[in-house]
């Protein structure tokens, strides 16, 4: 068992164990998290996404010796492609971010997608909502490589970066059909090569073609956010921010210093707007939906996998006793008799 007080106390080893039991879905870790989610709430929650070779990796461990500087515990969770098949993959983070797994103030864990699309793990905001709650001050989340519309780390972060860097192709039409959306800060890295500028011009061309519109649809909603149910995909974060575009070097840490001046100016406008109740509401109705739709996946998928369940509903679809759309709203209004 693990011990909610050396949870609390920031133990590495217990934090460890409550990862692992996590990510595999072991029903012990849930009866952590319920224990533990009254203190949660505190910690500001920082997605770092971009397209792959980006350099997020490198900018995670600035960020890391940036926050530490000034006094505060990070922990980072850096998710991995992995096999859809084999759930196999390469876990990179821990080998760039060597330098900290001394320092008692970093945690690091990396996880594997598993298959999972959206640019996280499955379990990603259990994860982070158990580190929240057990006390550290600053998580930051890295995505894998994600394509134009992977975007799930929207509804998990309080601040989002998405990195890019130039010399990739066409990277602001690889990134505009759904990352664009989603950026509190944009972090044009690599900047020492040839188009940074251009890329620079490109993005503040393209926040201010979007910008009437984003009024537009916020003026829209009642309330703010209260009212009439919010859009699920729509953004939720603080009226009136326009992202900020930032030039580093990660190589270097050149633009670091701006790049977490933006990053708190963000920090600082996110604390404002949670002053508004109908934004709390919003951001808690997204994330109790987001719990209650993995919550009846898993019970559904539990009860397909019974071996006496799942036969007898091959016999009915090979025998066309049955279709498989009746099948699936039966087994449906099975889990509700459970």
């Amino acid at each position: 068992m693990i011990s909610l007080d050396a949870l609390r106390a920031r133990d590495l080893r217990a934090c460890a164990r409550l990862m692992r039991w996590l990510d595999d879905g072991l029903p012990e870790a849930r009866a952590i998290l319920k224990q533990l989610y009254a203190g949660a709430g505190k910690a500001w929650l920082v997605g770092i996404t971009g397209n792959p070779g980006a350099g997020k990796s490198t900018l995670v461990d600035h960020l890391i010796q940036k926050f530490r500087a000034q006094g505060k515990t990070v922990a980072v969770v850096a998710v991995d492609p992995s096999s859809p098949f084999s759930g196999g993959a390469i876990l990179g983070d821990r080998i760039r971010m060597q330098q900290h797994a001394l320092d008692e103030g970093v945690f690091i864990r990396s996880f594997a997608t598993r298959g999972h699309l959206g640019g996280l793990a499955s379990t990603t905001a259990d994860v982070v909502r158990a580190l929240d709650a057990i006390g550290w001050d600053v998580i930051l989340v890295e995505t894998v490589g994600v394509g134009q519309d992977e975007v799930e780390v929207q509804d998990l972060a309080h601040t989002t970066l998405v990195v890019m860097a130039p010399g990739m192709g066409d990277e602001i039409q690889a990134i505009k059909a759904g990352i664009l959306e989603i950026a509190d800060v944009f972090v044009v890295n690599k900047s020492d090569r040839d188009g940074a500028d251009r890329t620079v011009r490109e993005l503040q061309m393209m926040l201010d073609l979007g910008s009437s519109s984003l009024d537009a649809d916020a003026e829209t909603e009642a309330g703010s956010f209260g009212g009439a149910a919010p859009n699920p995909m729509r953004r939720l974060g603080p009226r009136g921010w326009r992202p900020r575009i930032v030039k580093t070097v990660g190589l270097t840490g050149e633009g670091l210093d701006k790049l977490v001046e933006a990053m708190g100016e963000h920090r600082q406008a996110y604390l404002e707007a949670l002053k508004d109740e109908s934004f709390c509401r919003a951001r808690l109705r997204r994330e109790f939906l987001e719990i209650f739709r993995r919550t009846l996946l898993q019970r559904g998928w539990s009860y397909l996998m019974h071996e006496d369940h799942i036969r007898e509903i091959v016999e009915q679809l090979i025998t066309h006793k049955n279709d498989p759309y009746t099948l699936a709203e039966q087994a449906v209004s099975a889990l509700g008799r459970l």
